[in-house]
């Protein structure tokens, strides 16, 4: 790794400057985000419960965004009508997600987390909290609050660039 250019079969990410091209700050990024997912897999793997993370990020997006359908709820998660569709039949199996009419069209169906979707939906948030506060307690106010403000641009800018690629009823399975 001579001029900085990360190759996948390399260990680490290039040791990546504020004068560091910009093709060796992507490929710093790309590593990171590979090294990242992987944990977060593995994180998801060990924490693994009612249902795993389908139910934790189906279940945000109705108590954070309200009742919503199930093609909303699929676009708002960024995942296939079909992959909603199976979870959201066990989240009303289980009791944590009610279906009612839609009042604006009555051939639709409304989702909308129940109270037991909500404790769930708060006891997943309040697990996930204590095991990043335990992660981020060695680090300074300053960097705490850098890391949170460029991961939401880097967010941001993912999923604006998801929606323009996608465009309007696009296939929100895809990944980038």
């Amino acid at each position: 790794m001579s001029n900085g250019t990360l190759h996948a079969c390399d260990g680490a990410a290039p040791q990546v400057t504020a004068s560091s091209e910009l093709d060796e700050a992507a490929a710093g990024l790309g590593a990171e985000i590979v090294r990242f997912s992987r944990l977060i897999a593995a994180w998801k793997q060990r924490a693994k419960t009612d249902g795993g993370a389908a139910d934790r990020v189906l279940l945000a997006r109705l108590v954070v965004g309200g009742d919503r359908r199930a093609t909303d709820l699929a676009a708002d998660a960024f995942l296939d009508l079909s992959t909603v569709s199976r979870q959201v039949r066990s989240l009303v199996e289980r009791g944590l997600v009610a279906r009612r009419p839609d009042p604006e069209d009555r051939r639709g169906v409304l989702l909308a987390a129940t109270d037991a979707g909500r404790a769930a939906f708060e006891n997943y948030r309040r697990q996930r909290d204590a095991e990043l506060a335990g992660l981020l307690a060695p680090w300074s106010p300053q960097d705490r609050a850098d890391l949170i403000r460029l991961m939401g641009r880097l967010n941001e800018d993912m999923a604006e660039r998801q929606h323009t690629r996608l465009g309007p009823g696009g296939d929100q399975g895809a990944s980038v």
